[in-house]
């Protein structure tokens, strides 16, 4: 077997994050036609084949899934080592990617994001909204924002943003000739908006109050993706929705919403801002956390 360059490696890299030759084409500036045959060289003078390709795009082989593997953390050593003589220049710069769900992205991290880049000029940040759980380090993404629950042992992760509630909301027109539940246990006899993941569970409505946790499965003819969509559902009186209080806070002000089973929403810590546990992070990751560390000192009294 023959070696290959680290030229080599960082062409099949780019096409094994894409998993698209017309968007490792697009980072490498090259055309794909010149990418395919590159990586086609690859192959034969390692002789294996590293990538299948579709006409939807490619597929890793399970050679080329274990090289990715393998050869990932050590480029992203390199970008980190690289990175890391911005701190000679005095000012972070590169580009920072984050992927959010679009509750996250929208209350907590955009108006963060926004202040930061004010912040750090030289600094670049793509937001990717994404409600489904995915493996961050192989998406290539630097950080993500998730709820603490929903992020694996191996990763960092500090809050982000304020503590955060859910509200159970409808229409007053809603609540006419019904009675407001007083318990969860009486959203049964009620019309509820259901929340789908992007992976196709349902979301169970949750529940706490002195100790006690309650996890209800609503019902109701009305499933939604997208809580924004569901907040215009409840406002058209199509049934109640269970929302982030900072969502619906003006409307309940405005008497356009009535909340109800307020005492069973309690606050909890919020978002969280997840990255790996890496020894060398890229600049403006690091200069991203303590950037968040510093509002969040700020905030607290």
């Amino acid at each position: 077997m023959k070696r290959v360059r680290s030229t080599d490696l960082a062409i099949f890299l780019a096409i094994a994050n894409h998993r698209s030759f017309r968007k490792a084409a697009v980072e490498l500036a090259v055309t794909p036609s010149a990418l395919s045959h590159a990586l086609r060289a690859i192959e034969e003078r390692l002789e294996v084949r590293l990538v299948n390709r579709t006409t939807r795009g490619v597929a890793l082989t399970e050679a080329g899934e274990r090289l990715f593997d393998r050869i990932r953390p050590a480029f992203l050593d390199i970008d980190a080592a690289l990175d890391d003589l911005d701190t000679f220049s005095g000012q972070p710069y590169g580009k920072l990617r984050i992927n959010a769900p679009r509750a996250a992205a929208k209350l907590v991290l955009l108006p963060i994001v926004s202040r930061f880049l004010k912040a750090h000029p030289s600094v670049e940040v793509d937001i990717v909204i994404d409600d489904a759980l995915i493996d961050m380090v192989s998406s290539g993404f630097d950080a993500g924002i998730r709820f603490g629950e929903s992020i694996a042992a191996d990763m960092i992760a500090i809050p982000i943003g304020p503590r955060h509630s859910f509200a159970v909301v409808g229409t007053p027109g809603y609540f006419e000739g019904r009675g407001r539940p007083q318990t969860p246990h009486d959203l049964k006899d009620h019309v509820c908006i259901r929340f789908r993941f992007a992976g196709g569970a349902f979301y169970h409505w949750e529940f706490e109050r002195g100790g006690i946790e309650v996890e209800i499965e609503v019902r109701g003819p009305l499933t939604l993706g997208d809580q924004d969509i569901m907040r215009d559902a409840v406002l058209q009186g199509d049934g109640l929705g269970y929302l982030f209080e900072d969502q619906v806070r003006d409307e309940i002000e405005s008497g356009k919403l009535v909340r109800v089973l307020e005492d069973w929403c309690p606050y909890y810590p919020g978002f969280f801002l997840y990255y790996p546990s890496r020894r060398q992070l890229p600049t403006a990751l690091r200069a991203f956390i303590d950037f968040v560390k510093a509002e969040r000192d700020r905030a607290q009294p």
